[in-house]
């Protein structure tokens, strides 16, 4: 290759970052609106260290295509609007794509501002359908929907004898969208849903115990949740108190909080997981995640919630690197259009009429000592 055709290739790839957000010779800056709650969302915290320890593990080996990633991070405190508030803040601030919120409300909120303002949105960290469904051309969740969540729980009841299902879910129109995929499965599954138990975020302890009541009433074999785990943990325990034997099964969303909460009541409970177990070793991202986190010198115990942003983290990465070094968010955009890779044991994949991103959904049960297990 002639220096004359070199030179014409290097001017053309800074032309192509020239004026792009938040891409420069040597940087990609991201931006992160996620729920954090000062602190108090477990989960958020575990996400957030998770996908830092991805990006300073491939910035400490000198980037991608030699630039190194910033994340410009902004605390959503769980809030629709602040998460809103936020995406536009950093897009204003010139990031480049926004990354990795959590809870299908503020991850719902920052869609819609990455949908109006044609910036990419990777890797939120929820199962609402309103993230896939209708199509968003500039979404591109990573972790599987609830749908299929709610499939495997179910599937598992089924196997094991169980019929009659009740659905403890938010009462918003995000809940109403999670019930009729419940009831289609239930149907597919020759299952019933016989009891559908809507609440509101500020459901009182008497409200709690008529819901207690109408699930021992119904006879329900199961119920499976989705919405805050602060207020699922109290029903169980309120069940559990009313000596009600339904088995109660959970979504990967707050799986750590319920358990820690539940103490000795979390025993025997299974949760479904949109990533590996990070104790099991069964697969190689797990591995190579369990050595990162040794390397990095993280204390803390390993949970899903680090696994999820390790994961998401990496995700972004393979795209990136696929990208090439010419980068722009329409060429990202088409990159990851016609885009899959194997992550180490999960797969993804994104078309352009369809992003799905990853289908890998587990279950884990509670042990005696009050850790999944496989």
């Amino acid at each position: 290759m002639s220096r004359f055709l070199l030179l014409c290739i290097s001017l053309l790839s800074a032309f192509a970052v020239a004026g792009e957000p938040g891409v420069t010779e040597k940087s990609i800056t991201i931006g992160q609106s996620i729920s954090l709650e000062q602190g108090k969302n477990v989960y958020g915290e575990a996400a957030a260290r998770g996908a830092r320890l991805y990006f300073d593990s491939v910035n400490a080996e000198g980037g991608v295509h030699g630039r190194k990633i910033i994340v410009k991070l902004m605390d959503d405190d769980g809030k629709n609007a602040t998460a809103a508030q936020n995406a536009r803040q950093l897009i204003a601030d010139g990031v480049f794509l926004l990354f990795g919120s959590i809870e299908g409300g503020p991850s719902t909120a920052v869609a819609e501002v990455a949908t109006e303002l044609k910036v990419p949105f990777f890797g939120p960290m929820a199962g609402s359908p309103t993230l896939r469904r209708p199509h968003l051309a500039y979404v591109f969740p990573v972790r599987a929907e609830h749908r299929e969540e709610f499939r495997a729980l179910m599937a598992w009841g089924k196997a094991t004898g169980m019929t009659n299902v009740g659905f403890f879910r938010s009462d918003t129109a995000v809940g109403k969208a999670h019930l009729e995929n419940v009831r289609l499965i239930a149907n597919e599954l020759g299952m019933k849903v016989a009891l559908d138990v809507p609440f509101k975020s500020d459901v009182s302890d008497v409200q709690l115990d008529d819901m207690v009541r109408m699930i021992g009433q119904g006879k329900l074999d199961m119920v499976i949740n989705h919405g805050s785990s602060g207020v699922y943990q109290r029903l169980i325990l309120k069940a559990r108190s009313a000596g009600l034997k339904t088995v109660f099964m959970g979504v990967n969303s707050g799986s750590t909080q319920i358990v820690e909460k539940l103490g000795p009541s979390a025993h025997g409970m299974v949760f479904s997981q949109v990533v590996p177990n990070p104790r099991s070793g069964k697969h190689p991202i797990t591995r190579e995640f369990v050595d990162a986190a040794r390397k990095a010198g993280m204390s803390e115990p390993l949970s899903f919630g680090n696994m999820e942003g390790y994961v998401t983290a990496k995700a972004l990465v393979a795209v990136l690197r696929a990208n090439g070094p010419a980068l722009t968010r329409e060429g990202l955009i088409r990159t990851m259009d016609s885009f899959s890779a194997d992550l180490g044991g999960l797969s993804v994949r994104w078309k352009s009429n369809d992003h799905e991103g990853s289908r890998y959904v587990d279950l884990s049960m509670v042990g005696r000592d009050g850790r999944f297990v496989d």
